[in-house]
């Protein structure tokens, strides 16, 4: 099973997005308060439909919390900063990967924290500045997916 993990999201239907997204992939749902919405949002739940029932969502209060509950997996950030793209990546079971908010992406200070080789990146045009979060979010959930042979999928 694969984790993502949204640092305090502010966009409801990117969010609804992601738990859509989630839900069909088999991830679980890591949201990291503070939260830019309440998560009762039409909004959110629009974007999400009615796969709510099936997604894994857990909400935390802070990063540290989420990290200590996902003690013993690979943790990944997403960063327009990484060197490393995605596909590049050896992907496991388990391994999370931690995407920023919409607005501003992760912050400096947890980038310069975190392993160079776990910061990983999207490859894009170079004039280009980021993707959407959720487009993001799927790519990477899908390329991590398919590399562990779409396990549960049909």
């Amino acid at each position: 099973m694969l984790h993502v993990i949204l640092y305090q999201p502010e966009i409801p239907p990117n969010t609804g997005n992601v738990i859509r997204l989630c839900a069909n992939t088999g991830a679980t749902l890591h949201l990291i308060r503070p939260l830019g919405f309440v998560l009762d949002d039409a909004r959110l739940r629009r974007a999400g439909l009615d796969y709510h029932e099936w997604a894994r969502v857990q909400v935390h209060e802070g990063l540290d919390r989420c990290l200590d509950s996902l003690r013993g997996s690979r943790v990944f950030c997403l960063s327009t900063r990484g060197r490393q793209s995605v596909f590049d990546m050896r992907f496991e079971e388990n391994d999370a990967v931690l995407f920023g908010p919409e607005t501003r992406g992760l912050p400096t200070a947890l980038l310069n924290n975190w392993p160079r080789e776990r910061i990983l990146r999207l490859p894009m045009q170079r004039h280009s500045r980021s993707l959407n979060l959720s487009n993001a979010v799927a790519v990477t959930v899908y390329e991590a997916w398919r590399q562990l042979g779409f396990a549960g999928g049909e």
